[in-house]
């Protein structure tokens, strides 16, 4: 049998792990207040590349757990968590890709000559990146909450506790799954048995 001895903290490490770079790239991600202080393009595009990035890293999570086979370890409860947190992770990818389109506007039109007409798209680009910056924030704070929220509730209570638990006393967010018990082997039966014969 193997020794599953800690996995219930390995998993929550894990989530924390990830939850902690989806935080990292928020505090990187500022909300501009004049258009003077929008990122460059080589800065968001390196920020929308480790946006994307952080959604496959979730998506890998989910498909090695969903690969492993192993009888004594129940991965569903944190498959659930990867897969609950990919929804605003992709709504954030979503959401910086709008204010991407405009960052590629501005830079298009940085050089082109001045008219009432550019000034009111700028200013109408501007206001969609403060928007989406917004957007983009609460989303990957969403993700955070999710991660590090179920770590929190991840159980890992041993096999044989739980064994010995009541069925509505088993936690659903433990690991573990219950230990297999073998079957009691009852009398042997022949194939065929005839009936006994009773004199009269």
């Amino acid at each position: 049998m193997n020794d599953h001895t800690g996995r219930a903290a390995s998993e929550q490490g894990e989530l924390y792990a990830v939850a902690r770079e989806f935080d990292e790239l928020r505090s990187q991600i500022t909300i501009p207040g004049a258009p003077s202080g929008l990122p460059d393009l080589v800065t968001a595009s390196k920020q929308l590349a480790t946006l994307t990035g952080l959604v496959k890293d979730l998506s890998d999570e989910v498909l090695f757990r969903a690969v492993d086979d192993d009888p004594g370890l129940d991965s569903r409860p944190t498959i659930y968590v990867y897969t609950t947190a990919a929804v605003p992770a992709s709504r954030a990818v979503e959401n910086y890709t709008e204010a991407y389109a405009q960052f590629g506007f501005l830079r298009r039109f940085a050089e082109a000559p001045d008219s009432p007409d550019l000034r009111d798209a700028r200013e109408a680009a501007f206001r969609v990146v403060q928007e989406r910056m917004v957007d983009v924030r609460e989303n990957l704070q969403e993700v955070s909450n999710t991660l590090r929220g179920s770590a929190h509730r991840l159980d890992g209570t041993a096999p044989r506790i739980l064994a010995a638990l009541s069925r509505s006393a088993r936690p659903a967010t433990s690991i573990y799954r219950l230990p297999t018990e073998s079957p009691v082997p009852g009398p042997t039966r022949l194939a065929y048995t005839p009936a006994p014969r009773h004199g009269r």
